[in-house]
């Protein structure tokens, strides 16, 4: 995020999102919270307004920004053509011939990716990086002649391209001869977390799932999930944390689809014992329950009202360019087409997610060819639509706009200000006036979350010169929703709020036209 990136600058500073327009992560509210304690006597209408006020983090913010991340996932596996090893295999088959985290990085720029996570460990216990705490590492492979460590090369590799970087730490170690011996082998694992949020610089994603087995002691690893989020706390404060963590949560399938309805608060589970201590707490961390959310519906109105506690807790939409995780010369040509991987954007960061993609590198230590040009089609389609966003020069109308918020804010490019009706507005309203008529097929709406998620339900419609016709609707927008729609041709568009949980505040509104032949 701090240097441009080459290739991809159309879409970064002329459509909607206008990433680099100011610092990611400055506009966290002072006085913002990222939960709430819903009490027994609130009202109906109390709890939504309390939930309306809930926002990010400023990590969270950071992260959200941040959009579309690579996975990276890199192991023994790559050469034993597995997808989960056993933790016995020889640490002689790692040896990739041209690692070039360069490469990866670069591909990875050029298709607008702003972080890429590595699995330093996956479940078979086999580091990339020399730790002190085994002997299953790179520093007993062939590779370098075993001086290498490919959590350096990336790193720097990220530093250099102006990418942020992050690491995956399997709790699961079919390995190690602790696992199962819950207290030793939560040190053990500790020290491996020590390790890697020392020596790589700025940590910006530590990716947790919560897969578990038995140890060699024929007992299940008992973990200390809260005594990792100390030591992440400690070490990398601006770290989230995915997963089993209180920071970024899984979206429930591995598909690449986010829900049609995707809201950023939902409810979360407090010991009701704890909830007067929750009240005086400035985190949520030590209140957390490890566990996966995957329901269709997370944090409607009914979940709301139903619920003791709200956390800001967004979604991460994960899925790999291939059938498989690791990479395997039989899918070289099953990798997603770029009309694919764009389906699945349009159906994540446009529906209020993060996007994940794994690209996993081959024997060679590089990004496939195929994998490589898929990337670069999808990014070629993307700047191509949001090249431009039509809807500037319109003029703007607004049903109603608090002093310093006006509609023209929608239009600015900046991230920072937004367009906010008074609150007393039932169904709030904007109309685009352009100076021509337009052909439009795609739209893009995001709420400026640093003052909370509110829309429920919106329409748009365009005039016809003689009556309003609707064309698109949604219902969340939170961060960004992004609409596809059949082409529209008018000179007028009106963008109407159905139902919010408080007065929203829109940062940005874009309509755009995909090239023939996309």
């Amino acid at each position: 995020m701090k240097t441009p990136i080459p290739g991809v600058a159309s879409w970064i500073t002329l459509c909607i999102i206008s990433l680099c327009s100011g610092s990611v992560g400055q506009t966290v509210r002072p006085d913002a919270r990222n939960f709430t304690v819903l009490d027994s006597l609130d009202s109906p209408e109390a709890r939504i307004a309390k939930a309306a006020r809930v926002a990010p983090s400023q990590r969270q913010l950071t992260w959200q920004r941040r959009e579309f991340v690579a996975f990276v996932h890199f192991t023994v596996n790559t050469f034993t053509d597995r997808e989960w090893g056993e933790g016995m295999e020889d640490p002689a088959v790692f040896n990739p011939t041209h690692l070039d985290a360069r490469q990866w990085v670069r591909v990875f720029r050029d298709a607008g990716m702003k972080l890429v996570i590595i699995t330093a460990k996956h479940h078979d216990g086999f580091c990339l990086w020399p730790s002190k705490y085994t002997e299953h590492s790179v520093k007993n492979s062939p590779w370098k002649k075993g001086k290498g460590d490919v959590l350096r090369e990336l790193s720097r590799a990220c530093r250099e391209a102006g990418l942020a970087f992050g690491v995956y730490l399997s709790p699961w170690d079919r390995h190690e001869r602790t696992y199962g011996d819950s207290p030793k082998y939560n040190e053990h694992f500790r020290n491996q977390l020590r390790e890697l949020l020392t020596n790589y610089g700025e940590i910006a994603e530590v990716w947790f799932d919560g897969a578990c087995g038995e140890g060699p002691n024929g007992k299940r690893q008992v973990y200390d999930w809260r005594s990792y989020y100390e030591v992440i706390r400690k070490l990398q404060p601006n770290a989230v944390i995915f997963g089993m963590g209180p920071d970024v949560r899984w979206v429930g399938t591995e598909s690449g689809y986010g829900r049609e309805t995707e809201w950023s608060v939902v409810p979360v589970t407090v010991q009701e014992e704890r909830v007067a201590e929750l009240r005086r707490a400035s985190t949520f961390d030590s209140f957390f329950t490890a566990g996966d959310l995957t329901a269709e519906d997370l944090g409607s109105r009914k979940k709301v009202l139903g619920s003791r506690a709200l956390l800001w807790y967004p979604a991460e939409t994960d899925v790999s360019i291939r059938p498989g995780w690791f990479y395997h010369a039989k899918e070289d040509t099953s990798v997603k087409s770029p009309e694919k991987l764009v389906d699945i954007y349009y159906s994540s960061v446009g529906r209020n997610s993060v996007l994940l993609l794994n690209v996993p590198p081959d024997r060679r230590g590089l990004i496939h060819e195929n994998d490589a040009r898929s990337l670069a089609g999808m990014r070629r389609i993307l700047d191509a639509t949001f090249s431009k966003n039509l809807a500037r020069g319109a003029r703007v109308l607004t049903s109603n706009a608090l002093k310093g918020h006006e509609g023209r804010f929608l239009l600015d490019g900046r991230y920072g200000t937004y367009w906010k009706p008074g609150a007393s507005e039932d169904s709030p309203w904007v109309v685009f006036e352009f100076p021509r008529e337009l052909a439009l097929d795609r739209a893009s709406l995001a709420e400026y979350i640093p003052e909370g998620q509110h829309v429920e339900a919106f329409r748009l419609e365009s005039w016809d010169g003689a009556a309003w016709k609707e064309f698109a609707r949604g219902t969340t927008i939170g961060y960004r929703r992004l609409l596809r729609f059949n082409l529209v041709t008018t000179h007028k568009v009106r963008l109407t709020i159905e139902g919010c949980r408080s007065a929203p505040a829109l940062n940005s509104f874009g309509l755009y036209r995909t090239p023939s032949g996309l």
